[in-house]
């Protein structure tokens, strides 16, 4: 039998014996195949004078306008408000929503009650799973000018008139950071939590032996010991500028909490290329506004990665 066929029969066999496991591994390919590479053909689009009517192949049947809707959205009215909130409200998610994690996965990780500490795990991570649109209607119940926050304000005299947090656009850049930071810490706890549980528990033991106590141990071995983690995280969040910091969910909050009060610290890039693109039909110009924000994203993260390999020896990739 020849070396060729050898091979083959090896593959194979692998093949069958990990079967369960190569479907999971083949489902994940394919979703990203169709929901992530074969709509990004859609691209061109943004060179090209489409129109919706012409269908599909309409995309590559269209005339070529180069550069003419990136140079319409630079010059566009909008452009300085969209860009200030949309770097703006992902820098303050990132600075307070990036650490806030590490820290509190490091107080859980302290915790001495084992029961305890699940319970307060569970109950930190599970805003993740509910929708921004229902995290919308609970704000609206907490925070309206009748809300639940106001109502308590008033009646204990705390204050003398209720506060429009909702409507008022000093504040919506802080509500959209508190609202991001209850819903998405627990979950990237998980995240931190699996690091420090790699951590060699022998060397918090020689530590203490050494007469360490637990504020050092945290900063001289855990810490140090996470930091490939958080570098990757940091990485990811940095890459995600333009999308919503570390959550990436500025476009969900931005559509069901903006309104015409809050619209000029509300109003960023996602919703505009939602409101040019789907409900005024410029499907072309949508596209050319959104692929400026996947352009920037790249440029982030590849120079991040580049800088945190070259200073920490840490990288994505």
């Amino acid at each position: 039998m020849s070396k060729g066929k050898v091979t083959g029969c090896k593959y194979f066999h692998a093949l069958k014996k990990q079967f369960s496991l190569q479907i999971f591994v083949w489902v994940g390919l394919i979703y990203l195949f169709v929901f992530s590479y074969l709509p990004m053909v859609g691209l061109v689009m943004g060179f090209k004078d489409y129109d919706i009517v012409d269908g599909v192949w309409g995309i590559f049947t269209s005339e070529w306008v180069g550069l003419k809707y990136f140079k319409e959205f630079v010059n566009d009215v909008m452009f300085e408000r969209l860009v200030r909130n949309t770097i703006a409200i992902s820098v303050l998610k990132m600075i307070f929503t990036f650490p806030m994690p590490i820290i509190f996965a490091v107080m859980l990780s302290e915790m001495r009650s084992l029961k305890y500490k699940k319970l307060v795990q569970t109950c930190s991570y599970l805003p993740h799973f509910i929708s921004w649109v229902v995290v919308a209607g609970i704000s609206f119940h907490f925070f309206s000018l009748k809300g639940i926050i106001n109502t308590l304000l008033v009646n204990t005299r705390l204050l003398q008139e209720p506060i429009s947090y909702l409507s008022d656009k000093d504040l919506y850049w802080a509500m959209a950071v508190f609202l991001d930071v209850w819903k998405e810490m627990g979950w990237w706890t998980i995240v931190f939590l699996a690091a420090i549980a790699g951590v060699n528990h022998e060397l918090h033991e020689a530590a203490a032996i050494d007469g360490a106590g637990r504020l050092k141990r945290i900063w001289h071995i855990t810490l140090p010991s996470i930091k490939p983690t958080v570098v990757i995280v940091l990485i990811l969040a940095i890459g995600n500028l333009f999308g919503g910091g570390l959550s990436g969910s500025n476009f969900e909050q931005s559509y069901l909490l903006g309104n015409s009060m809050n619209s000029e610290t509300s109003d960023i890039i996602q919703t505009y290329v939602y409101e040019v693109g789907l409900s005024q039909g410029r499907y072309a110009y949508a596209t050319a506004v959104g692929l400026i924000q996947s352009v920037i994203s790249l440029i982030l993260i590849l120079n991040c990665n580049f800088i945190s390999k070259k200073i920490s020896g840490s990288s994505l990739f």
